[in-house]
């Protein structure tokens, strides 16, 4: 014991020992020379997993939707957007992954912990919501895939998503891993359809550039455009996920151990959201180049500009011939089908950390997909596929707004000593991560203000109604900001790290350590191994 502390000295960051989910026994708590022999590509490739089954909710059809309307209506100007986005979801991402493996524990866990029983209850049903509105893009998504494929009618695509269930669950019992190869290369089989179409399109590269790197919000509908894409992009239910699914990891005890995890899983969500970045990019490209081109047929620029997942399909036709609907179709079909397990594994945890109630895979999935059918069997029925297509921007804006109340407690958890010690976050991280939080979440009360005042003022509706209406909404946007303000100062009064004292007991040549156990509590819910 006392050879091992001379070779893992108290100066590596802090000295002190993070609290993570381990599954050994207390004589094999230290790493064995094999474990320091064993070569990094291989200890790096026993870590990846979560960073991509993460990165999967950046692309689902919500994503599709709202690039390739920012495209058709603003051509390159939101790219700046996404590439904010992505490297803002990075930082995030990371922040909820270091948590779980310092604590041991997964976000909405630390949240029951911590709040008051109706602050928890509030933030439970926010999460769930949250779940659901990012669950309608992919069960529309599908729908549509459906239809274009078999021209079956869009409400019948949605009540046949349904069904998806049993395939998921069926590819599971293979292993969540070869799931996840599946899942990968269904994904890339959209990517390879828009970057074959950006090649044949050939965007100019000094547009491209300027839009990633230029903010603007010009034209009508710019800045709802820009929250829609936030919002497809940052999703709360991710945070809750990443932070749990590190949890499947045996990360090692030791202070080099914990640091080549939380590194290993850095660099795997770099990796898996790099990619994500340039799919969404040639999405935008692709949709911005075709709608802005000077031989635009007139039915083409009609479908430009009320651009939708069910007519798209056009944009690939130069590429892929009178093949692309069908192409087109089955890339649709794997970005609905991929991200759909994002959102049962986040719904699992959510409901598991919240209320401490556990359900068989099976069980979720179908509460899951049943609640998030309904309002989109409704507009289908009622708007058609321009309904539903609505319906996914509404879904994105909505997960949009409901960030702050993941973000939020993420920021703060991650950045307070009583819930990380001394691995809280760098001041600079703390400075970065709360300025791009707070200036999206003010980008959020501003829209949400001025688009409603704005509809209060044009509205044809009776003075009377508009009264009524302005009654029943300003207190509830007041509420919103009210809740934003109290979880951003309220000061965390749960002590959830535990004390360092095992580093004096190992100094001491005693071997018993505290540490909190694999996660056994979590063993209905299938995790990648």
């Amino acid at each position: 014991m006392a050879s091992f502390m001379q070779q893992q000295p108290k100066g590596v960051n802090g000295g002190s020992n993070r609290i993570v989910a381990v599954n050994v026994s207390p004589s094999n708590n230290l790493p064995t020379p094999s474990n320091h022999e064993k070569p990094g590509w291989k200890k790096f490739m026993s870590y990846v997993g979560p960073g991509f089954l993460v990165s999967l909710a950046y692309l689902d059809p919500g994503n599709m939707e709202t690039d390739l309307q920012a495209g058709a209506d603003h051509k390159y100007e939101l790219l700046w957007v996404i590439l904010i986005g992505l490297v803002f979801a990075l930082i995030i991402q990371s922040l909820a992954a270091n948590l779980g493996v310092t604590t041991g524990k997964h976000l909405s866990e630390l949240c029951k912990a911590e709040y008051p029983l109706l602050v928890k209850y509030c933030l439970w049903i926010l999460a769930e919501l949250a779940v659901i509105a990012a669950d309608i893009p992919e069960v529309i998504g599908t729908a549509f895939a459906l239809n274009i494929l078999f021209h079956i009618p869009v409400w019948a695509g949605v009540l046949i998503t349904g069904c998806s269930t049993l395939l998921f669950l069926g590819l599971q019992r293979f292993g969540v891993r070869k799931l996840e190869l599946l899942i990968s290369v269904l994904v890339f089989v959209m990517a390879g359809c828009f970057f074959g179409e950006m090649s044949y399109v050939k965007p100019p590269a000094s547009g491209v550039l300027k839009g990633m790197f230029v903010p603007k919000l010009s034209g009508q509908g710019a800045t709802g455009d820009a929250i829609a894409l936030l919002g497809a992009l940052v999703m709360p239910h991710n945070l809750f996920l990443h932070s749990a699914l590190v949890l499947s990891r045996k990360v090692p005890s030791s202070v080099r151990g914990i640091n080549d995890a939380c590194r290993y899983f850095l660099i795997e969500s770099g990796f898996a959201l790099f990619v994500a970045f340039l799919i969404n990019v040639a999405m935008v490209s692709v949709s911005g180049t075709v709608c802005a081109a000077d031989n635009l047929s007139a039915a083409s620029a009609d479908q430009c500009s009320d651009l939708t997942l069910n007519s798209a399909s056009f944009l690939l036709k130069n590429v892929l011939g009178r093949s692309s609907s069908t192409i087109y179709a089955i890339a649709l079909l794997a970005s609905g089908q991929s991200s759909a397990i994002t959102g049962t594994y986040a719904g699992q945890y959510i409901m598991q950390g919240f209320l401490d109630m556990r359900m068989k895979t099976w069980i979720r999935n179908f509460m899951t997909r049943c609640i998030a059918i309904t309002p989109s069997l409704i507009v289908s029925i009622i708007g058609g596929s321009q309904g539903a297509g609505r319906l996914i921007i509404i879904a994105s804006m909505i997960l949009s707004f409901e960030l702050p109340f993941a973000l939020i407690p993420l920021l703060k958890f991650s950045s307070s000593s009583t819930k990380m010690g001394p691995h809280k976050n760098s001041i600079i991280i703390i400075v970065i991560s709360w300025i791009l939080g707070l200036g999206i979440i003010g980008i959020n009360v501003y829209y949400l203000s001025t688009a409603f005042v704005g509809w209060l003022i044009h509205s044809s509706l009776p003075k009377v109604a508009n009264v009524l209406i302005g009654i029943v909404v300003f207190p509830l946007m007041a509420l919103y900001v009210g809740s934003v303000i109290y979880l951003t100062l309220r000061k965390d009064t749960v002590k959830t790290y535990i004390e360092t004292k095992n580093e004096a007991a190992m100094e001491k040549g005693q071997s018993e350590l505290n540490e909190i156990p694999y996660r056994e509590d979590l063993a209905d819910i299938p995790l990648p191994p």
